[in-house]
């Protein structure tokens, strides 16, 4: 019997029978396949892809046709597994019609069954039209990486009352929107906690405690594939980037010494 398909339906259930939600990111069609045979819950096709497959310094520069291509890939990879897909920066902040536009591209055309976005009261009208519209959203709040200039880099957010209390009030407006789930990343854990309690929907956190509803990585960090910059709250479960160079120095070697191919009988 195939095992059941996750949906919005799904992942709020969890939250209400405590079972921790696992997500993971992913840019390729061979790390879907890994990822959906694994048990992974939500595979977001992250605009991280600028930083961990493109080389860009920040997710800035990420297009529409990097994210498409991208979540199209991904999406042939997965069976089980929810694939969400991050809207990049500009697709949605616009306008209401370029916005609700191009998050139907992801579904319409890359396969996704919702998107994420950034943002918090400012983007809450907009959450409410493309939900209305029939595309799940899942919101961000606190370190929303494509406000990085904004911020002065990447720091923690809702240190202080004031910022937390922002952060909370904009946790409820979403929600109130008709978000079905909520990424925290990188805030102070006991808020990350309080804001998880207080809402319906699931929160996932990315550096945010241990209190969220579900946790996600991106999976290059969490694999050690990526060592450009790793953020302090990642556990590297592997050290993938290590493996891989000791395999290319083996080939390289073989290869000059012609040891690799050997002859054919």
């Amino acid at each position: 019997m195939a095992e059941q398909k996750i949906t919005t339906a799904v992942i709020r259930q969890k939250k209400k029978e405590g079972e921790k939600i696992a997500m993971l990111t992913a840019y390729d069609y061979a790390t879907a396949l890994v990822l959906d045979d694994a048990g992974i819950d939500i595979v977001l096709v992250g605009d991280s892809l600028g930083m961990v497959i493109l080389g860009y310094d920040s997710t800035l520069p990420v297009t529409m046709a990097d994210m498409l291509h991208h979540t199209k890939a991904v999406s042939r990879g997965l069976k089980r597994a929810m694939l969400i897909a991050d809207m990049p920066f500009m697709s949605y902040q616009v306008s209401a019609e370029k916005a609700l536009q191009n998050a139907g591209r992801f579904l319409k055309e890359a396969g996704a069954q919702g998107v994420k976005l950034e943002g918090g009261r400012e983007v809450v009208d907009l959450i409410g039209k493309i939900t209305a519209a029939g595309i799940p959203v899942i919101a961000h709040l606190g370190l929303t990486p494509q406000s990085v200039h904004q911020f002065g880099g990447y720091k923690t957010q809702g240190k202080d009352d004031a910022s937390a209390q922002k952060i909370i009030e904009d946790a409820k407006m979403i929600e109130a929107a008709g978000a079905f789930a909520l990424v925290l990343e990188c805030v102070p854990a006991p808020l990350a906690g309080a804001i998880t309690r207080s809402l319906a929907i699931p929160t996932i956190g990315i550096g945010a405690g241990p209190d969220c509803d579900g946790q996600v990585l991106v999976v290059n960090d969490m694999l050690g594939l990526f060592e450009r910059f790793v953020p302090k709250f990642v556990k590297k479960y592997n050290n993938l980037n290590k493996e891989m160079k000791k395999s290319v120095r083996q080939y390289v070697e073989e290869v000059k010494s012609g040891a690799f191919p050997q002859p054919q009988l």
